[in-house]
This record gives structure tokens, sequence and C-alpha cells, in this order.
């Protein structure tokens, strides 16, 4: 561990009452830290702060333009809106609540002085690769207005840094699964596969659609990167110790392994013990066959290992924080 990872930061965590900002301000508060949430409750959750946090209900800029002149050493951002479907039926929604608020906190950066940011981006910024595993260095050409709105503020993020001596980093995920204690997913939307997978063993849906069983994979069906919400919480307290004044670096996230819908599937029923009926159903446009990390950049440049790569494992945590919201126990 370096000299500036043993040295505790005063932080502001946007959207730190939802799913990956909840485990990340948790696990900043044990690494030391001190931490302020601040999230509008729109989709996160006032029961996800973390103990230990001091939580502000309200807009990311709108906060961050009077809380900064307090003093903070640095900004994660995790708040934004993230629903694919949602950002092509009303893309001003999405220029707005993403784009322009995150300009707005970057100018309150600016005036406060506060001299670090990371930012959650996303894999969505490359759109459909023309191969996989995807570089850093891939083309940047989004498919849709929430990966574009992504994009922006990452292009605006490199000339703040440029301009006014930022040290940022920005973190392009992949598919973030699992859970961390009593901090996990629950989406009103759901939209990601393991937590729709488990719904079917709860009870909640009836059977999991697969679309697609003829792309170019081993079992005909897509497969995508996952990486543990710990591992992805951890990556952010080195992209804060590693951020450099003047720079703006941008780190892909993925355990850089791939899995096909079948496998969650089929993963999802060992961990559940459930069946877990499964229906097959056309293609959706624009999914391609493969989205795989190459996050060899993160562990070189940041030390960064991912440690709970294991998809059981992953499955296993997400089972067990479902299980816990429903009043029940889980199975170990």
């Amino acid at each position: 561990m370096t000299e500036n990872e043993r040295t505790a930061m005063k932080l502001v965590v946007t959207g730190g009452a939802g799913y990956v900002g909840s485990v990340c301000a948790a696990r900043l508060i044990e690494a030391g830290h001190e931490v302020v949430v601040v999230d509008d409750l729109s989709t996160g959750h006032a029961d996800a702060v973390p103990g230990g946090a001091r939580f502000i209900e309200g807009d990311a800029a709108e906060t961050a333009e009077t809380l900064l002149g307090e003093g903070f050493d640095g900004v994660l951002h995790f708040a934004a809106k993230s629903l694919v479907g949602e950002s092509m039926q009303d893309p001003g929604k999405y220029w707005n609540g993403n784009v322009v608020t995150s300009l707005r906190l970057l100018d309150a950066m600016r005036v406060h002085g506060t001299p670090r940011l990371v930012f959650s981006s996303t894999a969505a910024t490359y759109g459909e690769p023309d191969s996989s595993p995807i570089p850093e260095s891939a083309a940047t050409r989004p498919t849709n207005t929430y990966g574009a709105s992504k994009l922006a503020i990452d292009h605006a993020i490199t000339s703040y840094a440029r301009a006014h001596g930022l040290a940022a980093v920005s973190l392009r995920y992949f598919n973030v699964a699992g859970a961390y204690g009593a901090y996990g997913e629950r989406h009103a939307t759901e939209t990601h596969l393991i937590p729709i997978v488990l719904q079917v063993a709860t009870g909640d849906r009836e059977q999991v659609q697969i679309y697609g069983e003829d792309y170019p994979t081993e079992d005909g069906t897509a497969v995508r990167d996952y990486i543990h919400v710990v591992d992805l919480a951890d990556a952010h307290q080195l992209a804060l110790a590693g951020a450099a004044a003047g720079e703006h670096r941008i780190y892909n996230l993925g355990n850089g392994t791939g899995f096909s819908v079948r496998q969650v599937i089929e993963a999802c029923r060992e961990v559940t013990g459930h069946p877990i009926p499964a229906a097959v159903a056309p293609r959706r446009e624009g999914d391609p066959a493969a989205l795989v990390a190459a996050a060899g950049r993160a562990r070189e440049e940041l030390g960064w290992t991912p440690e709970r790569a294991d998809l059981a494992g992953i499955v296993g945590d997400a089972w067990r924080f479902t299980q816990s919201r429903r009043g029940a126990t889980a199975p170990r």
C-alpha cells in the first residue's frame, strides 16, 4: 500500500445511495476516509447510505456548488441516469441529468479548488466494438444516448484537467454484479441479467428470456464480462490515490474473461437450487456477440487486480443480498 493510500481524505460521493455508489462509500469509510454522500433518491435508497457517512439529500450539482466550499480532497461522481432504453425515448433527460449536471459539478470543483475526481463511466461509450477484448484505445462509437452522454462527460473532464490542473480518472465499467453485505442491486426497473435471473428464483418472474442463441460464441448466446462490485469499489480507491494533477486517465474495469447468458443462468440454478425456466427470443437489435474488457492498463498503472472473478461467487453474493431483502435466510 502506498503512502497516498494510507492518507485519509475528505470525499464527496454523488449517487452514494445507489448500487455501486453505496458499496464504494462503504469501502471508503472502512478505509478511514471521511465521506459525504449526496443523492436525490430518485433511484437510490436512503437505507443504502452507509453508516458513518454524512448524508445530504439533493441534486448533485446544486449541492456541490455550496458543499465543496467546506474543502474536500476529491469527488467520486456516480450520480447519473443509466437506463439505455429510456435514454433513447427521452434523450433530454440524459443530456441534462448526466452532462449538464456533470459540467456544473466540474465548475463547482474548479471554483472551490477540489483537486481530484473519479468518474463513473461505462463500456457503453464503445458501442459495438470491432473486436473483443476491448482496450481503452478502441474507437468510441456509442449506440445510445446513455453511452453518448457518458462519453461527452469524459471529453469535458479531459478539457478541465488540461485547463485547470484537475487530477481525474474515468473508470469504464463492464457488467457490475454481486453485493457487499447489506449493499446490493435493487432497481425499480431492472435491466441487468443476474438480478433478472434471480427474480425467477424468487418467484417474481416466470422465466428468463434468452435474446438470441445464434451468436458466434461457444454456446450461441451473448458473452459479457462480469465484475464484482467490491472489486469495482476497490478500483476507485486506487484511482483516487493514482490520480495526477492535470491529467485525465481512463481505465476499463472488467475481469478480462466473459460468461455467456446460458452460463449465467446455469450458475444461478446451481446457487439457488431453482430450475429457472428459460425461453429463447429473437436477438435484440444492437446487442454485440461479446463484450469483454481488456483491463491490463488498470492492473499495470493502478495495481488493481480483481479478486472475486468466480461467477458462482458473484451470483452467490447477489443471491444472499436478494434473500436478505425478502426477509429470508439465504442458502450457504
